[in-house]
């Protein structure tokens, strides 16, 4: 599995187009940096994938039973927008207009990469979520990660 990593400022232009960077593109599979999958996150963000990556996504999906009424809501919400995306010869990708009003993203972002995605963030909500004065960082980490592996079996 990729593990990505970074924090990348960037601008988006009048037309939606964002320059990947390049220290980004290099943690990329070669053969996964040229095209990639966007959709809504769960915060007013978005989320880009690898198309490996965005398989193994949808493929937890469709596991769902689409019989059960909340399944059938959250995989119409998961893939409300989600949009093949094709880099150009500068890495520069187009994203769609309305995932970028959902985004709140209009000239400065930030690519937040961990684990196998990669977050799209307007700078300034970025910035308001970094510096949320009500979250306890340590409190969140013992919440989290404090649990004992039997408690994580039950």
């Amino acid at each position: 599995m990729q593990s990505l990593l970074g924090e990348f400022p960037c601008a988006v232009d009048d037309k939606g187009r964002l320059m990947l960077p390049a220290a980004l593109c290099k943690q990329l599979p070669v053969s996964q940096r040229k095209k990639l999958v966007v959709n809504r996150g769960f915060e007013n963000h978005l989320t880009l994938y690898t198309v490996n990556v965005w398989k193994k996504v949808t493929a937890e999906l469709n596991k769902l039973n689409l019989y059960v009424r909340k399944n059938r809501d959250f995989v119409r919400r998961f893939h409300n927008g989600a949009t093949e995306l094709a880099a150009d010869g500068t890495n520069r990708i187009l994203i769609p207009k309305p995932l970028l009003q959902y985004a709140v993203i209009s000239k400065d972002a930030v690519l937040v990469a961990f684990s196998d995605r990669i977050e799209l963030w307007s700078q300034t909500e970025y910035d308001k979520l970094m510096k949320d004065r009500d979250v306890d960082f340590a409190a969140l980490a013992e919440d989290v990660m404090g649990r004992s592996k039997t408690e994580d079996r039950e």
